[in-house]
């Protein structure tokens, strides 16, 4: 029996999403919902099909790839020839470090498949006659690398001086806390939210994103913005004390 394949289908690049949670999510502000509309979006408009998602959560971009289970479950698929080729919002979700966002694309295309990033289109296979090609692209990596080093330091030196003048150093407060001089004190109305919300998980069992809606109905607001993601619950639910969370000691 022959099997009618449509000329489109024949087009049609069969993907796997990767998109990653940043344990220094505070430098850009690139939260997993955001990612992964990013990723659906230019699949969808590109006329490709997003076979399955690899979701890496609050993972460093500077660690090895073989100690990411999601990207190399990604990268397996590839090798199987489960789906043709990989989807990343940009290369410093894929990682940060250069060594391990050439790792990741060699693996890629050692086994035929294909690498997109959302903000640049495909990233093409290194080509013998043109080392340029990989000389920029590796530049492009150095650069955006040192940037982050630089952003880092800033941040830094930041937290040092408002810690010197007797201030909170340590990034926004999370959901339930706010900041006096330097300790984290109670938000009475926002600990009545993170009730509530564990409420809503223990008892009645309902998943993040029916919890999103059940807090929205009953106008308990997040800390910033105007609605909640499942991220920012699950963020919220993940922390079971009534303590503020633990501060780790951090170089200045």
């Amino acid at each position: 029996m022959t099997v009618q394949v449509s000329a489109l289908e024949a087009f049609t690049v069969r993907l796997a999403g990767y998109i990653r949670g940043s344990t220094g999510s505070q430098l850009d502000g690139f939260g997993l919902e955001d990612q992964e509309q990013i990723v659906r979006r230019w699949t969808r408009t590109n006329g490709h099909r997003l076979v399955k998602l690899f979701v890496e959560k609050a993972v460093s971009g500077t660690v090895a790839g073989d100690e990411r289970p999601e990207l190399a479950s990604a990268l397996s698929w590839i090798e199987d020839k489960k789906v043709d080729g990989i989807v990343a919002p940009n290369m410093d979700r894929l990682a940060r470090e250069l060594v391990v966002q050439e790792a990741a694309l060699a693996q890629t295309w050692k086994h035929g498949g294909r690498a997109f990033m959302a903000d640049q289109g495909e990233i093409v296979p290194d080509d013998p006659e043109d080392p340029m090609r990989t000389a920029m692209r590796q530049m492009m990596g150095v650069f955006a690398q040192l940037d982050r080093g630089m952003t880092v330091a800033k941040l830094r030196r930041g937290r040092r001086i408002k810690g010197e003048k007797g201030a909170y150093a340590y990034g926004a407060p999370p959901y339930g806390w706010q900041a006096h001089q330097k300790e984290l004190t109670k938000e009475e109305m926002e600990q009545a939210g993170r009730t509530r919300a564990r409420q809503l998980r223990d008892e009645d069992e309902l998943s993040l994103r029916e919890i999103c809606a059940v807090l929205k109905a009953e106008d308990i607001r997040p800390k910033r913005g105007e609605r909640w993601h499942p991220e920012t619950v699950r963020r919220m639910l993940a922390n079971t004390t009534n303590q503020p969370p633990t501060l780790q000691k951090r170089t200045p």
